[in-house]
């Protein structure tokens, strides 16, 4: 754990006691302040309190003496209006911060003086946790103690403490983001931008424009790296790369940079202050398909550069990627049939990268709909053999599919047993039941793991009679 000393011997609050929250509450004690803590569910209070906190209600907390308001990023900060204990700070003078504002204040205080060990950070809509993941795998390969988490495994205050060869690896939602204004990564990576969180932000610029945040706070001898596919990177880059900041590599899939990193016809090239060269070919990854991966790759690749320059060991470490639970991940066969977990898909354009990697699919899909919702993939329906709509998008999604033959399944649990059936059954080769949502999760999961967890959990439950069988 990493202890906050920030509000030694002061007030402060924590409100949301989910993962981050509690974690927040045992640095803070464990750094000397007096946390004051709330959250709606009992279980969550009693784990606050357990670890030092003063439970209470927020409107009781003493305002005029609070340094700090620490808030779960899943609380709303500006829209579609900001929560009542948001007001209640504002109104109070009290800043608004969030678990890796503390992370950042304790690993580098100094956005222009190196800290206790160098930060990665990485955000974008899509590919973000493949992306951290693909980091932390290839530098601990390399021989760094990489300490993997933020927005995917354990919050930013539950990784280790810096030693010796210790590098932070953080993705970075643009909830948290908004919460760490000081944050400043020796790295920035910025996968890509498409609609997302548009209810949280107000709009797609807002949304980019958070993004960007991080970005600029880079630290000025630091790197970024940013996927130049879409245009509001494209933007971003050209923006940053003329700023006189931090050096800005652009990075991309299926053309030729004259300066950057890319990819063409799955071959990885560098020509970052050099002519293009050759690095690997990503076919050799078999955890990384499609070209979502091999953007991915480049943008670990080019982040991981600034600490590892022998090429060979960075193309070795890709290349033995084990993959990133809950995203296009391979959970087993059962017969011809093929399970895919893809449960990390909460947005059209997350589904489409599984949906293109597979020709006979049986889709489970639905859930908490985000704005848009699976429009986008009707080009892609072909591959459908058919689908099984759970949640609240079911109706909307049937809808979108047409005469892509479907049914309403409502829960995971028929959805899954539904689709082994029909796919055991169905005249193809090698069927595959593909979990991926293009919808959030929180309608019947507490988050996108819980409801791959169940997912796996559905399949081993079909196999045991299989191998009871056999």
């Amino acid at each position: 754990m990493i202890v906050s000393t920030t509000f030694a011997k002061t007030d402060v609050a924590v409100f949301g006691l989910a993962r981050s929250g509690v974690a927040s509450v045992k640095s803070l004690v464990e750094g000397g302040a007096r946390v004051f803590a709330w959250d709606d569910k009992e279980v969550n209070r009693a784990a606050a309190k357990s670890e030092g906190a003063i439970i209470q209600p927020f409107p009781e907390w003493p305002w005029q003496k609070l340094k700090a308001l620490v808030l779960s990023p899943g609380v709303p900060l500006t829209h579609p209006a900001p929560h009542p204990v948001v007001a209640a700070a504002r109104d109070a003078g009290v800043a608004v911060i969030g678990d890796m504002e503390l992370f950042a204040r304790e690993i580098r205080p100094d956005a222009q003086v190196p800290g206790k060990a160098p930060i990665i950070a990485i955000t974008g809509t899509n590919g973000k946790s493949t992306t951290t993941a693909l980091i932390g795998h290839v530098l601990t390969q390399c021989g760094f103690c990489a300490e993997v988490g933020g927005n995917i495994g354990k919050s930013a205050l539950d990784l280790a403490p810096a030693a010796p060869k210790t590098i932070y690896v953080l993705e970075v939602s643009s909830y948290q983001i908004d919460l760490a204004p000081g944050l400043a990564p020796d790295v920035s990576v910025l996968t890509n931008i498409t609609p997302d969180h548009i209810d949280r932000h107000g709009s797609l610029e807002n949304y980019a424009s958070v993004k960007a945040r991080l970005l600029s706070q880079t630290a000025q001898a630091g790197k970024l790296c940013i996927g130049v596919d879409d245009p509001q990177t494209s933007a971003i880059y050209t923006r940053l790369a003329a700023s006189g900041g931090a050096e800005a590599v652009p990075v991309a899939v299926g053309k030729v940079l004259g300066r950057g990193v890319f990819v063409l016809d799955g071959m990885l090239y560098d020509a970052v202050g050099q002519r293009a060269a050759q690095v690997m070919d990503l076919s050799s990854a078999p955890n990384l398909p499609g070209a979502h991966n091999w953007q991915n790759a480049a943008l670990a690749y080019a982040a991981v550069k600034s600490f590892v320059k022998d090429v060979r060991s960075i193309a070795g470490a890709i290349a033995s990627f084990p993959g990133l639970a809950h995203r296009i991940e391979d959970v087993g066969r059962i017969g011809k049939v093929r399970f895919i977990n893809d449960s990390k898909a909460t947005n059209a354009e997350a589904a489409e990268r599984a949906l293109v990697c597979f020709p006979d699919i049986f889709w489970i899909a639905g859930g908490k709909p985000k704005e848009g919702g699976i429009d986008s993939l009707k080009p892609h329906f072909g591959r459908i053999r058919k689908a099984y709509l759970i949640g609240e998008a079911a109706d909307d999604f049937a809808k979108t599919l047409g005469d892509t033959p479907h049914e309403i399944s409502g829960t995971l649990e028929h959805a899954v047993a539904s689709a082994f059936a029909d796919a055991r059954s169905a005249d193809v080769p090698s069927p595959v039941v593909l979990l991926s949502p293009a919808c959030a999760s929180f309608d019947q999961f507490k988050d996108f793991e819980a409801r791959g967890d169940a997912f796996r959990d559905l399949v081993k439950h079909l196999a045991e009679p299989e191998r009871q069988a056999s």
